[in-house]
């Protein structure tokens, strides 16, 4: 493609090494789309007839369903399937191909690519995301009674609704989902036109190739839309995001379904064994989603390394944008896929996460509540049950086994009442504040997130 210019052939090595057809092959549906509409402007503009247009597609759509079919064979001297594609559609229809190049860089069209790429997966992986919701709706509609101790700094706090826990997880990924829809914005940006760098003589109808494709905006710098991959390190965020809330989950798995907590199961399907010792039942899906969250945060950061030193426009740097990339979209796409899986078959051992509930201090926060509602101001009632937890521990006596003369001891305003704070389901259905976890407000979520989803 430039052997005008060079009179020796490449070496062997910067083959190997400059190669990206070995990963860029999957840009080829884009790559064909973009080249379509490419082929369109040029026949609107005079440079190929209508029969030379009706040549070139045809010819690329036999080019594509040949890729998918596997049956096409990728040359590594071509480099990236942008010349692969050319290459091959100017033997089979000869000349007419050659033209079809006019008016448009690798650089542009390679962004193209890459922004069609880019506004395909986040449909698809906002799909993904939406069928994990549906997995912690459903499961929590199925264990809507299921109660256990809700944690800060991994020590028992307040008792909560298994199903508030899990939906605490839908919140997250549901801005996840927002943050996808708020990047396309972004994306779906069409650079293709702006050439090498500084456009071409030969002016395209630039907002005819944004209509054919199905872009919301033309860029308006030339040199910006080349060199541009800001909206890949976005995406890359959105999918270390991602990661991270599955990161998260996949921790509170690992403990609920240790022995020491034992608040739920998993289906044999889902969970490996022990070469060694057969008693071993090992989450393996929670910590591998774990441990794939930070080769999302090093896909991220290795955009962004990339990114930071380059000047304008275009360089070759930017061909590292794509692995990354790939492997992020990857890597969270099965993550998302394997998790609903495995939240769709996990059993709650409800009698074990309601007895983890009987602990009487996790009613301390109810104590001081209620003596507040005698009057008493907060942080005098925080100090008070602050004695008192110190007292049941020296006496080895938990709060509803305290007599009523020992609990006035330390406040008057104690009498028979307090005793009534110390029933798991009571104590849940006074936390009845929007996003608090009574059984009534769980039930609303369940169900509103259960229709949203539906209709989606």
């Amino acid at each position: 493609m430039w052997k005008g210019r060079f009179q020796e052939a490449t070496s062997s090595l910067l083959t190997q090494y400059g190669e990206s057809i070995s990963f860029d092959w999957r840009l080829y549906k884009q790559d064909i789309a973009g080249s379509c509409a490419h082929a369109r402007a040029l026949e609107r503009k005079g440079i190929i007839t209508h029969d030379e247009l009706a040549q070139i597609v045809d010819g690329l759509e036999a080019i594509e369903h040949e890729i998918t079919e596997g049956k096409f064979e990728f040359d590594i001297q071509l480099e990236d399937i942008h010349m692969n594609i050319e290459a091959e559609l100017t033997k089979r229809i000869g000349n007419t191909g050659a033209k079809l190049h006019t008016a448009r860089s690798r650089n542009d069209q390679v962004a193209l690519d890459l922004r069609l790429y880019c506004r395909d997966e986040t449909a698809s992986i906002t799909q993904k995301l939406r069928s994990m919701q549906s997995a912690l709706v459903t499961c929590g509609s199925k264990f809507s009674n299921a109660v256990l101790p809700g944690y800060t700094h991994l020590q028992r706090g307040q008792p909560v609704l298994f199903a508030h826990h899990l939906l605490a997880y839908v919140e997250m990924f549901e801005r996840d989902a927002a943050r996808l829809e708020d990047a396309l914005e972004r994306i779906d940006v069409m650079p293709l036109g702006s050439g090498a760098l500084a456009g071409s003589t030969i002016a395209l109808d630039r907002d005819f190739i944004a209509g054919q494709l199905g872009f919301k905006a033309v860029s308006q710098n030339s040199m910006d839309a080349v060199s541009d991959r800001d909206f890949v390190a976005e995406f890359l965020f959105n999918l270390a995001m991602i990661g991270a809330h599955l990161s998260r989950l996949s921790e509170d798995i690992i403990l609920w379904c240790s022995s020491e907590f034992g608040f739920v199961t998993l289906d044999d399907a889902h969970t490996t064994g022990s070469s060694l010792m057969p008693q071993k039942k090992n989450p393996d899906i929670a910590e591998l989603t774990r441990g794939k969250s930070g080769r999302l945060y090093g896909n991220l950061m290795s955009m962004l390394t990339t990114l930071k030193g380059l000047p304008m426009t275009y360089n070759r740097d930017l061909q590292e944008d794509k692995q990354p990339l790939f492997d992020s979209i990857d890597t969270a796409g099965a993550a998302l896929e394997i998790s609903a899986e495995m939240i769709a078959g996990m059993q709650v051992n409800e009698v074990t996460a309601r007895e983890a509930c009987s602990d009487s201090m996790l009613f301390a926060t109810d104590i001081a509540d209620y003596l507040v509602k005698k009057g008493v101001p907060f942080r005098e009632a925080h100090e008070v049950v602050g004695k008192l937890t110190a007292y049941s521990l020296e006496q080895n006596t938990a709060f509803p086994k305290i007599k009523l003369e020992s609990y006035q001891g330390f406040s008057e305003q104690f009498d028979a009442s307090v005793f009534d704070l110390f029933e798991i389901d009571s104590a849940l259905a006074a936390r009845s504040a929007i996003g608090a976890p009574s059984p009534q407000n769980v039930e609303n979520r369940l169900v509103y997130w259960g229709k949203k989803l539906e209709d989606r």
